[in-house]
């Protein structure tokens, strides 16, 4: 359902003259050929991607967009771009018939390209005597040597580029690495439902969703930090795993809301009280600390794939802390009675958030709404559209098309919307 009429969007302030460039702190997104990976810079912090490990000390104070090489040390050094060979100057062969893959056409061994790693012989030096020592390589076609060239780079080239996170870049990784966690959302998918829901900058916006904190960090990337988010959340507290890896400064936060979404009901019939939230559990994380040390635990925790192979080292430091347990109890009660004031206070600002996002709610006025859950999205949409103010878009998402053919036809018997429809997604890459 498309919006009758559209308001001119305040415009977001100009970015600062270094927010181009890496700081200390930052969250990025690595990528090496295909593959991409979200992790925060800190210094002197070992950092572990597609089997090379580094550090990104040095990357800090250079433009996003910068392609490094891991040196030995796990030092990184800005690579220079260099000219490509002209194909007036390359020689190829017409075809490839000739060719028989014995093995033997390589003049180097194993053993010589170990002797040259350990001289610290750089990837790029190493391809070309590759290049050079085979015997076939002249006589293969273009395609066939560009084809050979490619894999060659791939395995003795460390090359990683640094990215600025966005949503285009994090639903590509999310949808490679782990697209169970996303309900199998494109970026193509995730980009139509963003148009169609008319999320822009100043509106009162209401979504939720299952994806990690994908969908709520888009929104908040397309509003720039401008009007407000009420997102509903299932369980003890909202995932933003996701969110977390965008990066927003703090300005965008404050018009972030979360809501329980079993209180919805009590909200729609006019039931909801204060005392209701006092009796919710406590085990939600603020939207500060999720945005800081703590996403970055979730965005290891879903995002890195050799995680698993550094679980090994932490046993011992969780068996130590476990160990010194009982020791605690030997603190002063003043650091106790600190960290329980420190645990009200943080209960009671969630709280008071909750509220704020009750009272919005309760102005039933919204601009928009976006459900991409995993729960089934009739009882969902039927009941969070009496949030949105009349003649006002909304977008579900489902990754199966049954829960929307039936969303479908409970609408038209429902009636009340306009310009419904009901879409499948697709995407065909082609070969450039």
């Amino acid at each position: 359902m498309e919006a009758s009429a559209e308001q001119p969007a305040p415009q977001p302030p100009h970015p600062h003259p270094g927010d181009h460039c890496i700081h200390d702190g930052d969250f990025v997104v690595l990528k090496r050929e295909d593959v991409f990976k979200a992790v925060q810079v800190q210094r002197r912090k070992k950092v572990t991607f597609e089997k090379q490990w580094f550090y990104l000390d040095n990357a800090i104070g250079h433009s996003y967009g910068s392609t490094f090489e891991v040196s030995n040390g796990g030092s990184l050094q800005l690579k220079k771009k260099k000219e490509e060979p002209t194909s007036e100057t390359k020689e190829a062969g017409t075809d490839n018939r000739n060719i028989v893959d014995d093995g033997k056409s390589q003049k180097l061994t194993q053993d010589d390209i170990k002797a040259l790693k350990d001289k610290g012989i750089k990837g790029e030096e190493i391809v070309q005597q590759l290049i050079e020592n085979s015997t076939t390589f002249r006589d293969k076609t273009e395609f066939a040597q560009d084809k050979y060239i490619k894999k060659k780079k791939k395995k003795y080239e460390a090359i990683v580029t640094i990215l600025k996170p966005s949503t285009r870049i994090l639903s590509i990784m999310y949808y490679a690495r782990e697209p169970g966690k996303i309900n199998h959302m494109r970026y193509d998918t995730l980009a139509q439902m963003l148009t169609l829901g008319n999320i822009r900058a100043g509106n009162k916006m209401i979504v939720m969703e299952t994806c990690s904190g994908l969908v709520l960090g888009a929104m908040m990337e397309r509003m720039g930090g401008f009007g407000s988010i009420i997102q509903l959340y299932p369980g003890d507290g909202p995932v933003r795993a996701a969110t977390a890896c965008f990066g927003f400064p703090k300005s965008f936060l404050h018009g972030l809301y979360e809501f329980p979404l079993n209180k919805v009901n009590s909200l729609l019939n006019g039931t909801f009280s204060a005392e209701m939230l006092s009796s919710e559990p406590k085990a939600s994380t603020p939207v500060e600390e999720s945005n800081g040390e703590h996403g970055e635990k979730q965005i290891s925790e879903q995002a890195d794939e050799d995680c698993a192979a550094e679980a090994p080292e932490s046993n011992p430091e969780e068996q130590r802390a476990t160990e010194t347990a009982p020791q605690e109890n030997k603190e002063p009660k003043e650091k106790g009675s600190k960290r329980d004031y420190e645990k009200q206070r943080r209960q009671e600002e969630q709280r008071k958030r909750h509220l704020e996002a009750a009272a919005l709610l309760g102005e039933r006025n919204a601009d928009g709404l976006i459900v991409a859950s995993r729960l089934h999205p009739t009882p969902l949409l039927l009941s969070l559209l009496g949030f949105v103010a009349p003649s006002r878009p909304f977008v579900v998402y489902c990754q199966y098309k049954e829960p929307l053919l039936e969303c479908y036809t409970k609408l038209r018997e429902r009636g009340g919307v306009i310009n419904l429809r009901l879409s499948e997604t697709w995407l065909r890459n082609y070969q450039r």
